[in-house]
């Protein structure tokens, strides 16, 4: 990206900002992050199509004032001419589109109650919410915008709660069994499942498109804030990244200190869920990602996996790469300040596993307070 795209790029965030911070203070229905979160109603997230993409409120709707090209056509007016030039050019925009904001409006909230924010609560979410309004519409606003959603994500995940981390070896199903605990009633942040990635060299196979850090921030936030204090929350073991998603460091500061199990499981079953994940996966994809991580196998293990791999015979193209993933996975575990106490989950489904590991908890929470 070119200095000059940089530079504008931050000049549109100022326009914005300055607009917003110009506008009418929301004619006394902006509400704090909570209220507007359990207030009724659709959220409309009136930026940018590119600045909902980059993150957003999770469950929101993009309903923008302006397209991408049109809010970079503002910017730069703002920079080559003024901001009453910007203003006057954003109206001049977005007013043709007001009968469209009404009519989708309806469409997707029939009772006329919606939930309406911008980047900062001003100038862009008060003229949807005015345009509404006229319509017979109800409409509340995000005090502080977007901007103060993302403060709140900030206290949010920093907030302290008891956390179980369940760790085992690749191929020990562990996110189906914490998808069974949750089942179960238990308490349950899913890493991978937020990410959109497993984790590994592998973790992005077969799964859809990864998630901005931003917007991964945002969706652990929403699940944290629902979480009792009171109760253990199960998190699978992670590194500071799961794929290229960043775990947030208040988060995880808490599960370096959390308790931790780990469950085992014999190779064969390993091996077995390996392939029952990634056998229709395409093998091109798994021969990049085996290459991926060449220099930590070795060139000549690399070689033998990725020649099984093509041949069909994943069995034993994941026994290899096992090699490589237990002992980074070893060398993890010897981190930690403590011992970690094994739940042997042999020939368990992940209900039955799921189980076995509640009844450990529960032993476990006896014997801390005896």
């Amino acid at each position: 990206m070119s200095v000059q795209a940089l530079d504008l790029e931050n000049l549109e965030q100022k326009v914005f900002a300055v607009a917003d911070q110009a506008a009418e203070p929301n004619s006394g229905n902006g509400l704090s992050v909570d209220a507007f979160l359990a207030a009724a109603g659709p959220i409309l997230d009136v930026r940018s199509p590119g600045e909902f993409e980059q993150g957003h409120i999770p469950g929101a709707m993009s309903f923008p004032l302006f397209s991408n090209e049109e809010r970079a056509r503002v910017g730069t007016c703002y920079k080559q001419k003024s901001r009453e030039a910007a203003v006057e050019l954003g109206f001049e925009i977005a007013g043709p589109k007001f009968v469209e904001f009404i009519r989708y409006a309806k469409e997707i909230a029939p009772d006329k109650r919606v939930r309406v924010h911008c980047w900062r609560g001003g100038m862009r979410s008060g003229a949807i919410s005015w345009v509404l309004n006229l319509a017979g519409f109800q409409t509340v606003i995000l005090e502080g915008g977007y901007k103060a959603f993302r403060r709140w994500v900030r206290r949010t995940v920093a907030t302290p709660k008891p956390i179980i981390l369940l760790g085992g070896m690749t191929g020990t199903a562990k996110t189906d069994i914490l998808q069974a605990l949750a089942q179960r009633g238990e308490q349950m942040l899913d890493l991978e499942g937020h990410a959109s990635h497993r984790g590994s060299s592998f973790g992005a196979v077969c799964l859809p498109p990864q998630p901005s850090t931003e917007h991964f921030e945002n969706l652990i936030a929403m699940d944290w804030s629902s979480f009792s204090a009171e109760r253990p929350v199960w998190v699978e073991a992670e590194s500071r990244r799961v794929g290229p998603c960043r775990v947030p460091v208040e988060l995880f500061e808490q599960m370096a200190a959390a308790t931790a199990v780990e469950i085992t499981r014999p190779i064969p079953e390993r091996l077995a869920l390996l392939v029952d994940i990634y056998g229709q996966a395409d093998k091109a994809e798994l021969v990049a990602a085996t290459e991926r991580i060449r220099k930590r196998l070795g060139g000549k293990r690399t070689q033998e996996a990725i020649a099984l791999i093509q041949s069909g015979d994943l069995t034993h193209a994941f026994a290899i790469l096992l090699i490589y993933y237990d002992s980074t996975y070893r060398y993890g575990l010897e981190q930690r300040e403590q011992a970690v106490p094994e739940v042997d989950v042999t020939g368990r489904n992940p209900e039955q596993a799921a189980q076995k590991l509640m009844d450990w908890a529960g032993a476990a929470a006896v014997s801390r307070v005896d």
